[in-house]
């Protein structure tokens, strides 16, 4: 993988921030890629990935369809949706809320939180792509973000 001008074949941008954004945005975009390739063998999204690594956090407890919302990456996803096939491999479980009718309380399984166990081994693996870098410079990248973000 090269410079993004060399990515996208395109050899001017309008300014450096211009730049920034599509390489920021080509490279999630890469990253998300290189990810779903090992979701892929488990037939899970990176969205399905996501509510069960949060459903995993709240564990024993259960959570509601809104503060996964509140916690997914991608803030587009169809969170009601993603439960239900979650539901249907069986790696969570869905009940009425006894505090608030309108509500549901999701759960992870076991057999969700073994799946999740194999697939932590292999991003293990997985995260030695980000290695090119140095952790001084990840953090240095990750302070950046926080500070562009906010």
């Amino acid at each position: 993988m090269g410079s993004i001008g060399e990515e996208i074949k395109q050899k001017e941008f309008a300014n450096e921030y211009s730049k920034l954004l599509i390489n920021v945005l080509y490279t999630a975009s890469w990253l998300n890629g290189l990810q779903s390739s090992v979701f892929k063998e488990h037939k899970l999204t990176p969205q399905q990935y996501n509510s069960l690594r949060i459903l995993r956090g709240q564990y024993p407890e259960a959570a509601s369809v809104n503060l996964l919302k509140d916690r997914m990456i991608d803030k587009m996803s169809n969170v009601s949706r993603i439960i239900d096939k979650l539901k249907a491999k069986e790696l969570v479980t869905r009940k009425p809320c006894k505090h608030d009718r309108r509500q549901v309380d999701i759960k992870i399984t076991d057999k969700g939180l073994m799946l999740l166990e194999v697939i932590d081994e292999q991003m293990v693996d997985w995260e030695k792509n980000l290695h090119t870098i140095s952790v001084k410079e990840a953090a240095a990248t990750n302070a950046l973000l926080d500070k562009w973000r906010s």
